[in-house]
């Protein structure tokens, strides 16, 4: 018997889709937040470099700080404060 794959992708074929022949702008991965700013996730499927995991997407948190090019963000789910390190492109100011 085979086993079912439950890797980080699972279940995220609708989440991940793009129109054809879409190609996000470069100023979407040269991004700058500030420490403290209000920001929304949104995975950008081209890039799977930094991706936050696809539970997380829509979500909105503070940024508490920076490590290498990613962005540390602090989001509260249910009664816990979950930490997520994401890239740039992956996330939107509100």
């Amino acid at each position: 018997m085979v086993r079912k794959s439950h890797g980080s992708k699972v279940k995220s074929r609708k989440k991940l889709t793009q129109k054809p022949g879409y190609r996000p702008t470069i100023t979407k991965f040269l991004k700058s937040f500030e420490i403290g700013q209000k920001v929304a996730i949104d995975q950008e499927p081209s890039s799977q470099k930094g991706m936050p995991y696809s539970k997380f997407k829509g979500l909105t948190g503070d940024i508490i700080g920076k490590r290498g090019n990613s962005y540390i963000i602090a989001v509260k789910v249910g009664n816990s404060t979950k930490k997520i390190i994401a890239r740039p492109e992956h996330i939107k100011s509100n």
